[in-house]
């Protein structure tokens, strides 16, 4: 192992380690200093393979740094530096904890440069996010989180089933293109899939981000589904069935935040939307598309974790989240107005903002690679995602209806890790250079063409005009969308009741024979030891051991056979 070679994600574990240890007064300076520290130590990797070492005769790379690998790792430090300062005025130190645990796991997976490796910082990725969810404290967050849980523990025994697979066939563990024809390929591209929340393995996703803790959803937004778009491009770029299944989650995404009503579900829904578009990309496989998937990507860690905060300072200053609750919040909240609208439009992909030079990427690669009908679906995807996003959920959460609502602007770290996600969605709108620099190849597009700012305002004018003329059939409706959740929720339920009579069933048939079999031993005793009638003080001990020691060996012999 390379003695020069410092991980990223060691320094964000060590500081994760040392938190609880430090008094309430140092932690909230060492919660920034650590992902500051951290995104340092990402400056500083240089390309090549570094963290090399054999265990049970397989080599492992921890660090494998080359132009694919940084562009998510050093947005995922970027993100986690803004997600720490919103959280700051938080006193839980478990979920600070827990965000820098989880943001070192992503930083783990996405430099690793094997399956094992990468299995390892999957897994941890599952454990420590999962207290994201837990650490708002209902019964609510606690079932999605064990439905969370559960879903990634299948995905992790894909993963896992994949990799042993495809060790066994190819002699490997390294991670790069997928192309063996075995059960691996489909085992390994599952788990990825799960982590992508490609339908219809998609609504972990939707059930547990808006049950998470107001700074916790912000790191979920960031890091699990990225993640997995990354492994995506490692392991399986031009897979057409990952084009038209992203083209599926762009629509499918949109429809389903169209007919939420929870603030954070709809936004939830528009990971599964834009993600789609990456996944899209991975598909088509270009290197156009590929290096769109990458600067989406970046861009959407930071207008989607800006929309989550804004929707979090609603809910922190509200205790509401549900748009037929809210209304008339540009009063006493317009500094979150501005900040959220900032997301709002650059998720939309107005020119200006960072959404339009990286959506446009991907629509022009499918144009380019003569796919008409994807090319179509994802542009008009666009409309529906300003229709929900940038019009009804901002014009029913801060205008539409007064709810009377009047609660002061949120603490001033939270306006500041806002402001910040702001200006970058802004400043790579204005100067996408440095972003396309950092790609995984070198790309010569230029969103700025008269033909592509006139396309998008088209689109999305004529997207608000449609809006405003159909004001009352797309507001929030108080009603619960089924998604296919539904299934394993209904399934799960009848499933667990349907164990629990038969266990009860069966407990209630044991207790019955063994209450029989107790009461035929009293009649014997009361029999041989009784007097006149009534039974003896004295009871057969040791008749009692003996059969107590048979029983005691046939369980353990049992047990030892079915070992």
């Amino acid at each position: 192992m390379m003695t020069d070679w410092l991980h990223p994600a060691l320094v964000l574990l060590l500081g994760a380690a040392a938190l609880p240890l430090l008094p309430a007064a140092a932690r909230r300076v060492w919660l920034v200093l650590v992902p500051l520290l951290g995104l340092a130590a990402l400056f500083t990797l240089s390309p090549g393979t570094h963290g090399q070492f054999e265990f049970l005769g397989m080599p492992l790379v921890t660090g494998r740094v080359d132009d694919l690998s940084l562009v998510f790792a050093y947005v995922f430090g970027i993100i986690l530096v803004i997600g720490m300062i919103f959280a700051l005025h938080v006193k839980d130190t478990v979920q600070h904890v827990a965000a820098l645990t989880y943001a070192a796991s992503a930083l783990g997976a996405v430099l690793a440069g094997d399956l094992v490796t990468l299995y390892v910082f999957w897994e941890l990725m599952v454990i420590t996010s999962v207290w994201l969810i837990w650490r708002r404290g209902t019964d609510v967050s606690y079932a999605a989180g064990m439905r969370y849980l559960i879903i990634h523990a299948i995905g992790g025994m894909s993963l896992l089933a994949g990799v042993i697979v495809f060790y066994q066939t190819t002699g490997s563990i390294a991670f790069d293109r997928i192309e063996t024809a075995s059960p691996a390929f489909y085992l390994i591209l599952v788990a990825f899939m799960i982590n992508a929340a490609v339908p219809p393995l998609h609504a972990w996703l939707s059930d547990a981000y808006p049950e998470a803790t107001v700074t916790g959803a912000v790191f979920m937004s960031a890091l699990t589904t990225k993640t997995a778009v990354y492994v995506l491009m490692r392991g399986y770029p031009g897979v057409e069935l990952l084009m038209w299944m992203g083209v599926i989650m762009t629509w499918y995404g949109v429809i389903y935040a169209v007919l939420a009503n929870d603030i954070r579900r709809i936004l939830a829904y528009h990971i599964i939307s834009q993600v789609g578009y990456m996944v899209c990309a991975v598909g088509m496989g270009t290197s156009l598309a590929l290096s769109g998937a990458a600067a989406h990507a970046f861009t959407h860690i930071l207008y989607k974790a800006l929309l989550f905060m804004g929707a979090g300072a609603v809910i922190y200053m509200t205790g509401k989240s549900k748009l037929t609750e809210l209304g008339g919040l540009y009063r006493s909240m317009p500094w979150t107005f501005l900040l959220f609208m900032v997301g709002a439009v650059s998720i939309s992909g107005f020119p200006l903002f960072s959404g339009f030079v990286s959506k446009t990427i991907i629509i022009e690669a499918a144009a380019d690679d003569g796919r008409g009908i994807i090319y179509l679906m994802l542009l008009t995807a666009g409309a529906g995602t300003f229709l929900s996003i940038g019009l009804k959920l901002a014009w029913f959460t801060f205008f539409h209806r007064d709810a009377g609502l009047r609660p002061a602007e949120p603490p001033p770290n939270m306006l500041l890790a806002m402001g910040l996600a702001a200006s970058l969605c802004f400043l790579i709108g204005v100067v996408p250079g440095p972003l396309y620099a950092i790609l995984p190849a070198p790309i010569d597009y230029n969103a700025w063409t008269v033909g592509h700012v006139l396309k998008e305002m088209q689109l999305l004018l004529f997207t608000g005009l449609a809006f405003f003329l159909m004001l009352g059939l797309v507001g929030g409706k108080n009603k619960i969308a089924l998604d296919v959740d539904w299934i394993y929720r209904g399934g799960g339920k009848a499933l667990t009741i349907a164990l629990r009579d038969r266990i009860s069933a069966t407990n209630a048939e044991l207790r019955n024979v063994f209450m029989d079999t107790l009461v035929q031993w009293m009649a014997r005793v009361k029999k041989r030891h009784g007097r006149d009638g009534k039974l003896a003080r004295t009871w057969p001990t040791g008749s009692m051991a003996f059969w107590v020691v048979v029983l005691l060996a046939s369980l353990l012999m049992f047990g030892i056979r079915q070992h």
